[in-house]
Parts: structure tokens; sequence; C-alpha cells
């Protein structure tokens, strides 16, 4: 969880506040979040951040609005009467719907995934919250009851906070922008509203979706947390909401159509503005809404490549096997052999997501030598999110039909300089990173900012501060590049149909409690949790 403050005409990171969260890993594939954690780790990191900023003497008067940034797909249902969570949150990447989109694949004609793309712009997978929310109806008895009884709210994290923040059952407001709707698979892109056509092939009831709004007005205002002393943002408008990968579009400035950007944290995101008009991928790919900058704006789109695994692996490597004692190490470790010797890493943890939307890969490391140590693998781990990255980048080139000159990258992986150049060398394109790398928090303020009412942040390009950053450039020959490349892909065919609708670990509820988790020794924290971000108008600063 993150808290960060900018200043509206500058930019500039101003104050901020982390706090980790704890991850469940119930069962194998599982992965759950506590929303009451999440929820108070906010007020957590108000406080804290409210208490460094006195101590640099900003006055916390002039914070003018609140955004919030989040993981898209993570889904939580509560109730509406006592404001508790229902059941634990379900995280993006987790795997227990595999049963579930089985079942749902057998209704449809031909068992095609993509029935829906042209509403929704999504295949159907274990990925979004639809089948999530039927996982939650089918096996969990007291959200059948609230939904019975009306009592029952559902909503992504940002749902979930936008409720709690601005009075919870003391009239809470509860909705969505139209980024976090379009992941649901409950959405049409097109007419800007839940669906009743899928609400009813997934029998959701719609009486429990939350309002759609745009990705900057103001939803409502901070109400003081009841179990805490602390109300010091009482009053503020909450007037961003943006999923967390639009959100990094957003704060990397790519408002122009064929602008794009990837997004390196636990998983890895590449998205490409393609306007006012959606496109429609012919090669793996997602349509989404990029975002809606104010209630009588056009809705702008994009295209997405979404991997599950790319810096959840350098961790996986810390704590699972235990090759370095930092993610700092595993750079260290790459940078002194700069090769993999031939060994080639799948981090299929979760399966594979974009391009291949396959929930039965597993993950695999390969060309193992009597020669082949820990360097060759952690060097092995970081190609392998550089071609993910590649996979998704040719896909995308293939779709819009004009290649990326070059890729502009945000999210905490940036940091490491190995993995940059590598990338830069596997795409045998630049490498452009931003010096102010916090482009998810930077994009939800500047949304809030520029809302109706608040009106302190400018979206208008010309009014942006040129933006300082670092460049990587390609290193050796592109024959070498797709020599490993082309190993890299006859891997990834080997990771393939490793787990099969009949296999134990398939993901269904009748595991036992007992099974292994590959997850179990995942750090805590790995997943960027539902950020909040305020910004401060520097002219409030200085009195104008």
């Amino acid at each position: 969880m993150y808290f960060q403050v900018f200043n509206a005409e500058t930019a500039e990171l101003l104050s901020h506040h982390q706090v980790e969260i704890k991850q469940e890993f119930p069962r194998e594939g599982w992965v759950e979040q506590d929303p009451k954690e999440i929820l108070n780790s906010v007020y957590e990191c108000v406080e804290k951040t409210c208490e460094k900023m006195a101590q640099l003497n900003i006055n916390i008067a002039n914070i003018r609005a609140i955004g919030v940034t989040n993981q898209r797909e993570t889904t939580v249902v509560w109730d509406k009467t006592t404001g508790e969570p229902l059941y634990n949150a379900i995280v993006w990447l987790d795997l227990r719907t595999q049963s579930t989109v089985e079942r749902l694949l057998k209704r449809i004609p031909g068992k095609n995934k993509t029935f829906s793309k042209f509403k929704t712009g999504l295949p159907l997978s274990t990925y979004f919250s639809a089948v999530k929310l039927r996982w939650l109806l089918d096996n969990v008895e007291e959200i059948r009851k609230a939904v019975e009884d009306q009592r029952a709210l559902f909503g992504t994290i940002d749902s979930w906070l936008i409720w709690s923040l601005t009075g919870g059952k003391n009239g809470g407001i509860h909705c969505t922008d139209v980024t976090n709707a379009s992941r649901t698979m409950l959405f049409n892109i097109h007419s800007l509203e839940w669906d009743p056509e899928l609400c009813k092939f997934f029998d959701i009831p719609m009486e429990i979706l939350p309002n759609v709004r745009s990705s900057s007005e103001i939803y409502g205002l901070m109400k003081i947390c009841p179990s805490r002393e602390s109300g010091a943002l009482t009053g503020v408008p909450i007037s961003g909401c943006l999923g967390d990968q639009h959100a990094a579009l957003v704060g990397q400035m790519c408002f122009q159509d064929g602008q794009a950007k990837n997004t390196y944290g636990t998983g890895c995101f590449l998205l490409c503005n393609t306007g006012q008009k959606t496109v429609f991928s012919e090669h793996g790919l997602i349509t989404t809404i990029a975002y809606k900058m104010g209630r009588d704006k056009p809705a702008f789109y994009a295209l997405e490549g979404s991997v599950a695994i790319a810096g959840a692996v350098v961790r996986w490597l810390r704590d699972n096997l235990g090759i370095a004692q930092s993610t700092e190490e595993v750079e260290q470790l790459a940078a002194e052999v700069g090769t993999s010797y031939g060994c080639y890493f799948v981090p299929a943890f979760s399966g594979l997501y974009a391009p291949y939307w396959e929930p039965s890969a597993r993950g695999i490391i390969c060309g193992l030598t009597q020669f082949t140590n820990k360097n060759h693998i952690a060097f092995a781990a970081l190609e392998a999110v550089c071609f993910q990255t590649r996979e998704i980048l040719d896909a995308m080139n293939k779709d819009c039909g004009i290649p990326l000159s070059q890729l502009q990258v945000d999210g905490g992986m940036t940091n490491n300089k190995t993995l940059m150049q590598l990338q830069s060398d596997i795409l045998c394109i630049p490498v452009v990173k931003p010096s102010m790398p916090e482009t998810t928090a930077l994009g939800a303020a500047m949304a809030a900012g520029a809302a109706e009412g608040v009106g302190v942040w400018s979206l208008n390009p010309g009014d942006f501060t040129a933006v300082t950053c670092e460049r990587f450039e390609p290193q050796i020959n592109p024959e070498e590049s797709e020599f490993r490349y082309a190993r890299w892909k006859k891997a990834v065919m080997k990771s393939m149909e490793w787990e099969t609708s009949d296999s134990p670990s398939n993901g269904k509820p009748e595991f036992n409690a007992g099974d292994i988790s590959i997850f179990c020794n995942l750090p805590l924290g790995i997943f960027i949790m539902s950020s909040m971000v305020i910004l401060i108008g520097s002219r409030y600063i200085s009195g104008k």
C-alpha cells in the first residue's frame, strides 16, 4: 500500500508512506488479501504521510483532492449493512477459478474463449473479476445469503476503498470507474454500461454491481474513520480513479494514439493508446478502456498485453530458492555472467496470460547442464521478463501495424539496469525510463487534480513539464537476439498443458488443505497494493 503526495504544478513527489500488506495462500494457486487490512493500511498511510508533511512544514490544508489506483481484477464482496467483507479479496492472479472457466466454456458453442471479445475486449479467463465473483457465489454460503437478502455489494478494490472512505454503511458511495469496470467481463466497453446479457450468462445479479463513473470526477468526500482518532483529510474530495496500468499510461503522458508504456511490477503490462476507437487484437492481446477524463469527456481505448509473473520471479529466486539475499543481489548475479549459458526460464506460475491465455501452463527451467549455476539461472529469470515483453510487443506491432520505435517503461523493476539493458537488447529498440518512476500514483493524482470542481492539474500536453529520462540502446546484434528468443519460445511450448482438468491440483475446491503450494513461500507484499495518492497545488502552498 502506497500513499504519495504530488505537487500539482511540477509533478514533484513531496512525501509518501508505504505499508506492507500480508498475502494469504490457503491452497495451491489461491491468492487472497484481507480487505479490512487494505483499508486500515490506507488510514495508516494517510496519517503517517500527514505527519511527514508537518515535519516538512507543508500545511495539509493544501491538499486539494485524492485519487485511487488499484489492482484491477482483485475481487471483494461485502455487507452494506455492517460494512464487513464477506470473504477475503480474491487477487487478480488467483487460479482457483480454472474449473469455473471450464464449466462456463461448455455452455459456449465451440468452447470459444473469445465469445465476448467484441463486447468486453476480453477472453474468458481466470484473470477477470466475473469468474471470481461466480466462484464466490458458488462456494461461499454467507455471500449467497447476503445476495438473497439484498445486503451484498461487489467491487474491485477501488470500489471497496471509495465506499469505505466516503462513509461506508453510513452513506458510502458505491462506484467504480470505466477502467476497472472494463476488467470484469460484465461491462460493455462501447455503451459504457453493465451488460445484461453477460450478467445473465455469469448469473450475477446486477443490483450488487457498483455505479460506473468516469476516471476523473468528484465521487464523494472523505469521512472521519470511526475507529481512529485521526480525520486529517475529512472533507477532501476523492476525484480520481484508475486501474493501476491505466494510471501508469496517464502518468507516462501517453495521451496520443500509438503511444505505449510497459510497467514492470509483480506482473508486466504493456498498454498502447488507440485513441477513441477500439482495436481488437488478432494476436492474443486484449482491448481495454484506457481512461475517460471527465463525465462529459470521451472514452479512450488501449490494446494491452498482460504478463502474470515479472518481478515476482526475482523474489521467487530470493525467497523460495534462496540463491540471493536481496533482489539487488539477483541483479548482481546476472550481471556477473552476462549470459544464461543456454538456460531458459518460463515463469508460468499462474499459467500464461497474453498472448496465449493458457491456464494449464506451469513454470519450467530447461537447458540445464553441469556447468549451470545460480548466476545463469538469475540471468535466465531476468531474460524471461524481457522475452515475455517481446512476445506482447510483437503482437502489438502486428495489431497496430506501426512498430514502436522505442519503449517507455516504469515500475519498480526498472531500477534494475541489467534488466533494462537486456530488454533493449531483446527488443532491438531503445528503452526509455523516466527519472520519476512512480507514474502509477502520478496518473491517479493527475486524474484527481484535473476533475471538474477541483481543477488544479492541467492535462493539456503543452503544459507538461519536460521529463528527464534514462535511455538504454541495444548492444547486441539482431541475429543473436532472434536466436535467443526462438529458443525461449521453444521452452514456452514445453510448459503448455502441464495441468489438466482432472489433475488433483487444478484449482478445484476439493483441494486438501495440506497440498504443497508453489506459492506458500512467496514473500509478503509481492503484489502491488491498491494505492492512494494525494496531490497538492503548489499555488496553495505559496498562498496564492
